[in-house]
């Protein structure tokens, strides 16, 4: 009886909240200059469409089948600019489709909400949502089946293989927590491992591993405080890492309307978990880190009881801005830890410049590798005392963590890479960059928009294949190759 009585008070506090935060996000002030998520590059597309027989430049190589997905936010009405978080939009997915050298289709697809199937004039999907049922930050398959997913507590968004919303998700009701925008794949089990959060739950996560079926098969709570936001995770072969940074959950930025309610938080201990994958996740060991973000991590490994990962580590994370990610800086660093914990971790610096989205040959998953691809930064000052993060510069990055050596391939002027993905040539690894790195390219002076796809071990050289794709899609967040069979 306690626990129900306990469920109601919390349920209609959480009404409150949210009808304060509501009053609040009404009296907000527009910014005095153009949103820098609502205008430029980032500017939001208002349809759908299909696209046959897209035109290619070079040649697609025949190994290729299947598609290349891409998500991001974007609003499917027009957005309040005093009030609008770039983190918050709603999801829309793109799609190739390539097969036999050929690119066959282009789909881009709003993931039905119910406020996407309310504006559209549809019927709502069904399924379970959670208290927002936007997905809009990542787009995998597994288990033979799409998802458009998101953290924070929204639940995975199931799609067909044209981007359709079939249902709202959460692995055939087997997932009774959060989700992550971030599963990992471990190639040995074939299993996704997350860590996972819930805004506003202060004082726990969750380690969340699916099951080859895609049924969710370990669901372990891991002790936190202050609510912090955990974006990413990394797996080794005996740990799952848990980035306990300083952006945690913000009643204050909640009741004044932020629509992403996180912010820097001097007073949480920055620290890494390493979180026992096989045992129980309230035996995870910390080590403690000098305060900084990492939304992203590219591989980790084990080596003579450390274990390394490497990052993209940004000074700070929304201390100032109400409209996205502000870092002053970021870097390319590896980070190294004692296994059995209670120590601090050592950084190192690989490359100082502003950069984002690493992304590595994933056969290497849990092994000593060598390459990683990112994209670098633009910070753009946007007004006195606020910088916004723009993924706006022009340049890919190759990094041989081995060697030390940075291969730079520059677009040109008004040329804008996203994320790119790295896709094998083969089952076997003979060399770690056999295969192709892919990904879109915005042409801004054009307005339209490039698949490229490079070899990866011909880094600099002509691209095997462009894609060309008439319009401006504005960046997102992640994509993945999804093979056909």
């Amino acid at each position: 009886m306690a626990n129900v009585i306990a469920k109601s008070i919390k349920k209609n506090v959480l009404k409150s909240v949210v009808a304060i935060a509501e009053f609040n996000r009404n009296r907000r002030a527009a910014p005095d200059r153009p949103h820098p998520y609502l205008t430029g590059i980032h500017k939001p597309m208002k349809d759908e469409n299909t696209i046959e027989n897209l035109q290619v430049t070079g040649s697609i190589p025949p190994a290729l089948d299947g598609r290349y997905m891409r998500i991001g936010p974007n609003p499917v009405k027009e957005e309040n600019p005093a009030d609008y978080h770039w983190f918050a939009g709603e999801g829309m997915g793109h799609a190739i489709r390539i097969k036999d050298g050929q690119a066959l289709w282009y789909h881009n697809r709003w993931m039905r909400s119910n406020a996407v199937s309310d504006a559209l004039g549809e019927e709502r999907k069904p399924g379970r949502r959670s208290r927002s049922d936007i997905a809009n930050t990542n787009i995998i398959q597994h288990a033979g089946r799409t998802y458009a997913i998101v953290e924070a507590g929204g639940l995975p968004v199931e799609l067909d293989n044209a981007l359709e919303t079939i249902a709202h998700n959460p692995f055939d009701e087997t997932l009774d927590t959060s989700f992550s925008a971030h599963p990992h794949l471990d190639p040995k089990t074939g299993e996704l491992h997350a860590i996972c959060y819930d805004a506003p739950v202060m004082d726990k996560v969750w380690h969340v591993i699916v099951d080859v079926n895609g049924k969710v098969r370990k669901q372990d709570p891991i002790k936190v405080e202050h609510g912090p936001s955990i974006h990413d995770c990394a797996i080794t072969d005996n740990y799952i890492l848990v980035f306990d940074l300083p952006v945690t959950f913000s009643m204050k930025e909640l009741l004044a309307g932020a629509r992403f309610p996180y912010a820097w938080n001097d007073n949480h201990r920055a620290r890494v978990g390493l979180c026992p994958r096989n045992g129980s996740a309230a035996d995870t060991v910390w080590n403690d880190v000098d305060p900084c973000y990492v939304f992203h991590p590219a591989n980790a490994y084990e080596k003579d009881g450390k274990v390394i990962v490497d990052v993209v580590a940004h000074e700070s994370m929304f201390k100032t801005s109400k409209f996205g990610p502000d870092s002053p800086k970021s870097r390319l660093e590896r980070w190294t830890m004692d296994c059995n914990g209670g120590g601090k971790v050592e950084r190192t610096i690989l490359h100082d410049i502003g950069q984002e989205f690493p992304r590595y040959n994933e056969q290497m998953t849990c092994k000593d590798y060598r390459y990683i691809y990112s994209i670098a930064l633009a910070s753009n000052v946007v007004g006195d005392d606020m910088i916004e993060m723009n993924v706006e510069d022009t340049r890919l990055f190759k990094h041989d963590v081995v060697s030390g050596s940075v291969l730079t391939r520059d677009f040109g002027a008004d040329r804008h890479p996203g994320e790119f993905v790295f896709i094998p040539r083969g089952d076997k690894v003979d060399r770690e960059d056999d295969g192709w790195v892919m990904g879109l390219v915005v042409d801004m002076k054009e307005q339209t928009s490039e698949l490229h796809i490079l070899n990866a071990d011909d880094f600099m050289g002509e691209a095997q294949a462009i894609i060309h794709i008439p319009h401006h899609i504005p960046p997102g967040f992640h994509g993945n190759w999804a093979a056909a069979s």
